[in-house]
This record gives C-alpha cells, structure tokens and sequence, in this order.
C-alpha cells in the first residue's frame, strides 16, 4: 500500500495543472449552462469501473450523468460531454465510443496516459495521468526492480487505475467549491434505496 500511495503521490506531482483547470472549467460552464445536457462516461474494465464511481459523484453534483454500457443510456449530442477514461489511449470499444461521441458533435474529454493516444487525439480536454498501463514499457525485472517500478505489487492497468481514482474525486472536491455544493446538497441526491 505503501509503495502504491507513494507513486500516486509521485503522479500527482506530475499531473499538468492546465489540464485539470480545463476539464474543471468546461465541467462548470456545463452546470452553469446547460443543465439539461447529458455527460456520459466511458471505460473498459477497471477503467470502468473507476467512470461509474465519477459518474455516480457527478450524478451527486447535479448532473445528468450516464455510464456506457447500462441500458439507461440516452442519445448524446453537441450540447453534451463525453469522458473517456483509458489508461493506453487506444482501447477499442473506448476508442470506437469517443469517435461516436466526435461524430454526435459531442465534446470529449479523454483521461489517459499518453497524449499521443488515438483517443488523445481526438478529444477536446485531454488529461494525462502517469501510470503502468497494462503493458510494461521495461520487460527486465530487475531493471524495473532498480528503477523503482513496483509492477509485480501492481499488475496490469492498476497504477493507472488507482491513480485515477484518486484524481477524479479531487475533480469532485474542485467541482463542489466551484458550484458551492455542501455535503448536505449531495446527500438530497444520494440514493436511499440501495443493494
């Protein structure tokens, strides 16, 4: 856990401010604007699973927010934000979603670790968050044991995962600040019926 939080620590020094501040900024002007617009979030597998936890906090904020894959999902379009979360950039079914986004006009914003990224390119507010994806940039164990890279403690995307995590609450605390939301606001929208 230790070396897990270290290099979130170690991410988040890295993270560009301008980057954060745009996806923030467009976040706002959308509550402030376009109240009826539909964010929807994007990922595969634990990426996922991370956009359903923002989504439900966005949901909390007031937004109208939606995530791919459940059978609730609405039409989107030009007046509407996209999120795209993949650590590589260029996960199919992500990749093939945010260029459906592009097609309906929406905006869309993609989290990721390379900027150079298929989907990267394509986005409107692209921000980077430093991480493992699943594949190792340095195949020699030792090497990566020398180089202070804890792969074997985080297989696969996981760096990136929990990395991301952690990013997109802080983007919850800015958007709260931002929009003056209490607690107490996100509690009024918080389920009261749950499994």
């Amino acid at each position: 856990m230790f070396d897990i939080a270290e290099f979130v620590i170690r991410a988040a020094q890295m993270i560009k401010p301008e980057q954060v501040n745009k996806m923030v900024e467009v976040l706002t002007n959308f509550y402030y604007n376009n109240r009826n617009g539909k964010v929807l979030v994007m990922g595969a597998g634990r990426s996922g699973l991370v956009g359903r936890a923002f989504a439900m906090r966005l949901l909390h904020l007031g937004y109208n927010a939606y995530v791919l894959g459940e059978t609730i999902v609405p039409a989107i379009g030009e007046k509407d934000i996209a999120i795209a979360i993949s650590g590589s950039g260029r996960t199919k079914l992500i990749l093939t979603a945010a260029e459906a986004a592009k097609e309906a006009k929406a905006t869309l914003i993609a989290i990721t670790s390379y900027s150079d990224s298929p989907i990267a390119k394509i986005a409107d507010v692209v921000v980077e968050i430093p991480g493992r994806t699943k594949y190792s940039q340095n195949e020699d164990y030792f090497a990566r044991q020398i180089l202070g890279i804890t792969e074997p403690l985080a297989p696969l995307g996981t760096l990136f995962e929990d990395t991301t995590q952690i990013f997109l609450d802080g983007v919850v605390a800015e958007l709260m600040m931002k929009l003056k939301k209490t607690e107490d606001d996100l509690r009024v929208i918080h389920a009261n019926i749950e499994l």
